[in-house]
């Protein structure tokens, strides 16, 4: 913008110095990336914007919220984090997905965990069925040093276990 006897006018491009141009065509890359990755219903959020930048905070504020909101957020995922446990009937590999879910969500909003926490957690959450295993885990593991991916694939292996004794089970229950 310059200033005009008037009050304020845009400049003309022809006006522009080299770096007035070079940020523009910047700018001008940047909406075109940010328009082509978004479906249409996304792109008339952002279509009135006048720059870039503009069009990156309009999108941020709906997809993430204002700062108010990530702290809301964060504070009801570390409410639902510490209440978590798993549902009566629920498999390992459904509960690896909540927990997961939910893992993600409060690193993605800052919170930082050790593999340690993560392990102690999953056995803290699991119901009183697994209590000889978790026993086994704590005694024989050293849990810093145990992956979340090892310790759900030790978890899957023994309820796959657990089934092939229910349908042992089953199978006497039948034959008598």
């Amino acid at each position: 913008m310059t200033k005009d006897g008037d009050g304020k006018r845009e400049k003309h491009w022809s006006e522009w110095s080299d770096d007035e141009k070079k940020r523009a065509q910047y700018d001008y890359r940047a909406k075109n990336i940010i328009t082509s990755a978004l479906f249409i219903d996304k792109f008339f959020r952002i279509s009135q914007c006048k720059s870039s930048k503009e069009m990156w905070d309009t999108l941020q504020v709906t997809h993430e919220g204002t700062s108010d909101v990530k702290k809301y957020r964060k504070h009801n995922l570390i409410r639902e984090h510490e209440l978590l446990r798993m549902n009566h009937g629920e498999s390992i590999s459904d509960f690896q997905k909540r927990f997961t879910h939910l893992i993600n969500h409060l690193v993605d909003l800052g919170r930082k965990f050790e593999e340690e926490e993560l392990n102690l957690k999953v056995l803290q959450c699991l119901d009183r069925s697994w209590k000889e295993k978790v026993t086994a885990i704590e005694e024989s593991k050293d849990l810093t040093s145990l992956t979340l991916a090892t310790l759900f694939g030790k978890l899957k292996e023994h309820e796959q276990k657990l089934h092939i004794f229910e349908e042992n089970e089953q199978q006497d229950k039948k034959g008598k």
